[in-house]
């Protein structure tokens, strides 16, 4: 089923996404508030939809598709945002950046692997970075409607994730490079047809 309990909440994670947007265009602590959230419990729906699918038997080709677009469309809209709203600043801005070029470089590779029918499995340590990032963008979501010590808690697990997304990017990375670098395997032979013989003219019949 395409349109089962574990999709939908796949797919609400894409559908909050303007949302949250439009609530930093308004004016009150309370919108930052509501898009916080949001945020979370799109990031705990995260959980639950693995966690139903493998459950109920309901593991999908659309729901293992949109699961790590829905994140990575989440991560990269939140960091968009608060970027725009100068909520990261500075050098905060360099973990940021690194976050979402990791995003653009496995997404890439993952592509490129599927191709080869590689699959690259989720290691434990980029399951960790992934909620890291989404605890960190919550504590930055708030910005000055809290305390200043909320925003530096947000912005050193800003730079923990983004350690963390280097090291499980080169773990991707060297995975597939060896598929990456190698040699395409040698076309087989072409097997040549014989020439055709010379074709016999009918005989005449002399009279």
């Amino acid at each position: 089923m395409l349109f089962n309990l574990p999709n939908f909440l796949t797919l609400s994670r894409i559908f909050v996404i303007p949302i949250i947007v439009g609530l930093f265009y308004l004016r009150g602590d309370e919108a930052r508030w509501l898009a916080l959230t949001l945020f979370i419990l799109a990031g705990i729906t995260d959980y639950f939809d693995g966690y139903f699918a493998r459950r109920w038997a309901q593991i999908s080709p659309l729901g293992r598709f949109l699961d790590p677009i829905a994140d990575k469309l989440l991560v990269a809209a939140v960091i968009l945002i608060l970027v725009a709203k100068d909520q990261i600043t500075g050098w905060v801005v360099l973990p940021a950046l690194i976050i979402l070029c990791r995003e653009v470089l496995v997404s890439g590779l993952r592509e490129f692997l599927a191709q080869a029918n590689v699959g690259v499995p989720v290691s434990r340590m980029a399951k960790w970075k992934t909620m890291l990032q989404m605890v960190a963008l919550g504590f930055l979501l708030i910005g000055n409607t809290a305390d200043p010590w909320v925003t530096l808690v947000g912005e050193v697990g800003l730079w923990i994730a983004a350690a963390l997304t280097l090291i499980t990017g080169y773990d991707y990375l060297h995975a597939g490079l060896k598929y990456i670098v190698s040699e395409p395997p040698p076309a087989p032979p072409v097997k040549s047809k014989p020439a055709p013989g010379p074709i016999a003219e009918p005989s005449r019949s002399v009279h």
